[in-house]
């Protein structure tokens, strides 16, 4: 006799099917929600270690423009000093210079000129006075000339003006105060002496 199979066997395998399909789509949803969360934590991850190197990177800028601040601080100081420092060189190689100059000044002056004023402008010297006749205050200027402490004397006026019973010559000049003039010459040369 032939057997006949009654059970709905169609219908259960459609129910095996439904089942089956629901599994794969709850566990295909599972997997695309742990991997959106595992991104998620992911980029928060990075975004919280790229804000943790920003607030890094400000505080050292921070550090720095500081830093610049004291070091351009610094460099101003360092310069105020310098400028004092050559201020106070130029003062103590100038100390003894005028002390040489009025000395030479006073041997220089010839018999028969007086001066009556003398003013220094920088390295420029005016010097007033009077003289016995013109070829006195001739020889002071070719005397001047002739030192090691003044060059380029240049008269600016000269006036014969009565003084008693005799005429005096009233002049002004002016003359240039230099450095000793034989010690420029034994720099220069030994200086050239060094390169040569």
């Amino acid at each position: 006799m032939t057997k006949i199979n009654l059970l709905p066997w169609r219908e259960i395998r459609r129910r095996e099917r439904d089942r089956q399909i629901l599994t794969g789509s709850a566990l295909s949803w599972m997997l695309m929600g742990l991997l959106v969360f595992y991104g998620w934590l992911h980029m928060n991850g990075r975004i919280d270690f790229q804000s943790g190197r920003n607030d890094f990177l400000k505080k050292e800028t921070v550090k720095l423009d500081k830093q610049i601040k004291e070091i351009r601080e610094i460099k101003r100081r360092k310069e105020a000093l310098l400028a004092r420092m050559e201020v106070i060189q130029q003062l103590q190689s100038n100390r003894t210079q005028i002390v040489h100059v009025f000395d030479d000044l006073v041997r220089k002056l010839p018999k028969g000129v007086y001066l009556t004023s003398l003013k220094k402008k920088g390295k420029n010297i005016t010097l007033a006075g009077y003289a016995q006749s013109n070829a006195r205050v001739s020889s002071l200027m070719r005397s001047l000339d002739a030192s090691d402490w003044f060059a380029n004397p240049n008269l600016n006026v000269i006036n014969v003006t009565p003084s008693g019973e005799s005429r005096v010559s009233k002049f002004t000049l002016q003359v240039k105060q230099v450095k000793k003039k034989k010690q420029a010459a034994l720099g220069q040369q030994s200086s050239t002496g060094k390169t040569g």
